[in-house]
């Protein structure tokens, strides 16, 4: 419930803790003259400066407190003479308007102007500041923009509430550190937009520690294992939905000093086998309209059949006498590379032979599972990579979310849903540095998400422990972060320097942080504030695992056999 923020939010001249000495654009520096003002004051604290105008008032953020002796002072005054120097450094957060039409206490994040010199500083505490923070949490407005992740932790009455729009509008990054309680703040998003009339995202889940959100609300897909075989149980991912880059990035060693001519070749016979699809099953008059990267099924047997044929061709010479083809002996390697993927059980969900993933609807079948928002159906989906072949994540990830993006970029815009894409563990496959070309293929789909998906209704929510290890482009396009705590160093220069430049100060709490603390800045943060995060009402299966208290228990008795098992067949 969000308080009465219609309350007298004034100050008497009185309660002035001290003034403004210096002004640098967001930054202000302030003289205490009062030791006992100076001692109620912490970082991170609220204080109020009066404003240019009537009825105005500055609110600043404290970020440091320095008290130093001055020794000209302690050498010429006489005893009870004070001989500190007392600043405080406050960072400019927005602006409380005692009356904005036919609101009071109105707060903005716009700055105006600055305060002037000598301004009298107050502190915001106790009543006044349950009004402030009710003001806050009122200003994103009611109903259906309102997305509670929390608590304020100076405020711990108010809840810490956000933009919706602008959250996934402008995209957004959650970190922290192994059992910060990151997956909690994930669960506690996910679950609001799940009871949404029409919510609608998708969670990459590289653990399947989500699988507890156990409700209609939430729909759970799985990525098919070796073992699979029925797509209206597990999610496939044939292999003529690949781009062209992506196909070539799977079946390609670039490295093959003949790679120029199988490329080639490859293109050539991919184009072909579409073409031939198309004409077969009766859609001839799409076929000329086709390209190497249209979502149309072809044959990988008849095209590897097409390879081999060319890798011994032979050819008229000169008489009657036969010579080598130009492609005589140089895709041996080729073929032998594209025989062993498609034979490879762990790639059963791009490979299978079931013919129902060569059907013409199938595509769109499976997109209208993965994109739907909720209605009959749920509009969360929660999809489990736990299965899926680290060496082969990047380019699975990236086929999935290129393809939602695709699908919206080809959607009319009057018919076009928004949907967001929950990429957690980003770092596996996103990542900052890589020389694997499924992961550069991977990184450059997540990057053209990150800077155009907001005007086609795609929004990005990168979530990592390790955010000095995700691609700092698709970093740079997230305008909203919840930093939780985070104790590599490397780790906390990359969100500081990601934060704005006057708030580079608050990355200092993020090694301190309480487990479920976090740290919001951005563009849907009305305050950037510590926000204590409630629990889920459905937890993800991420606890931290009790070591000492459990040895110190009766031991479980594990069925390593079906383990065993498990491993053997890659599913579980």
């Amino acid at each position: 419930m969000v308080k009465d923020s219609s309350a007298s939010f004034s100050f008497g001249r009185d309660e002035a803790i001290g003034i403004v000495e210096m002004v640098d654009t967001a930054t202000v520096v302030v003289s205490v003259d009062d030791p006992a003002a100076l001692a109620r004051i912490q970082v991170n604290r609220l204080v109020a400066i009066l404003g240019t105008r009537v009825g105005e008032l500055y609110i600043g953020m404290v970020s440091k407190i320095v008290r130093k002796a001055n020794l000209d002072d302690l050498l010429t005054a006489g005893d009870g003479a004070s001989f500190a120097s007392d600043t405080v450094k406050v960072l400019l957060v927005g602006t409380v308007r005692e009356k904005d039409g036919t609101k009071k206490n109105v707060f903005k994040r716009s700055i105006a102007s600055v305060p002037t010199v000598g301004a009298e500083v107050f502190l915001i505490e106790k009543d006044r500041l349950s009004i402030l923070m009710g003001a806050i949490s009122g200003d994103v407005g009611d109903g259906i923009k309102r997305l509670n992740i929390g608590r304020y932790a100076i405020d711990e009455e108010t809840p810490a509430i956000i933009d919706g729009d602008k959250f996934f509008q402008r995209h957004a990054a959650i970190v922290g550190s192994t059992g910060s309680g990151k997956s909690w703040l994930v669960a506690k998003i996910i679950e609001q937009v799940a009871s949404l009339d029409s919510g609608n995202a998708i969670l990459f889940d590289m653990h399947g520690e989500y699988s507890s959100l156990k409700d209609d609300q939430f729909k759970f897909m799985k990525i098919a294992g070796p073992s699979g075989s029925n797509p209206d149980d597990e999610l496939f991912l044939p292999y003529w939905l690949l781009s062209h880059e992506e196909l070539m990035s799977l079946m390609l060693d670039r490295s093959d000093q003949n790679a120029p001519n199988q490329a080639a070749l490859f293109t050539r016979f991919v184009l072909e086998g579409k073409r031939d699809y198309l004409i077969g099953c009766g859609h001839k008059d799409e076929a000329p309209k086709i390209t190497v990267d249209s979502p149309v099924p072809f044959s990988i047997e008849a095209l590897i059949k097409k390879l081999e044929d060319k890798d011994v061709e032979m050819v008229p010479g000169s008489g009657s006498r036969e010579k080598q083809g130009p492609y005589h002996g140089k895709l041996t390697r080729f073929v032998q590379r594209l025989g062993t993927r498609v034979g490879d059980k762990r790639l059963n969900f791009m490979f299978s032979n079931n013919p129902a993933l060569a059907d013409y609807d199938y595509a769109a079948t499976m997109v209208d599972n993965l994109m739907k928002p909720r209605g009959a159906e749920a509009g969360v989906k929660v999809i489990d990579f736990s299965e899926v072949p680290s060496d082969i994540l990047p380019l699975i990830t990236s086929v999935l979310a290129r393809l939602v993006f695709t699908v919206q970029q080809w959607t009319d815009l009057d018919r076009r849903h928004p949907i967001a894409l929950f990429c957690d563990e980003a770092h596996l496959y996103i990542p900052a540095d890589t020389t694997e070309v499924m992961g550069v293929s991977a990184r450059s789909s997540f990057q053209r998400i990150a800077k155009e998906g907001r005007k086609y209704g795609v929004g990005l929510v990168v979530i990592s422990q390790r955010p000095h290890e995700v691609d700092k482009t698709v970093l740079s396009q997230c305008n909203n972060f919840l930093s939780m705590r985070l104790t590599n160093v490397d780790d906390q220069n990359t969100i500081k320097r990601l934060f704005p430049d006057n708030l580079g100060d608050l990355a200092s709490v993020l090694p301190v942080l309480n487990t479920g603390e976090v740290v919001a800045v951005g563009d849907a943060c009305v305050l950037p504030s510590r926000i204590l995060v409630e629990e889920p009402d459905h937890k993800p299966i991420s606890a931290t695992v009790d070591f000492w208290t459990t040895w110190s228990s009766e031991a479980a008795s594990p069925d390593y056999s079906s383990s065993i098992k498990a491993l053997r067949l890659q599913s579980r």
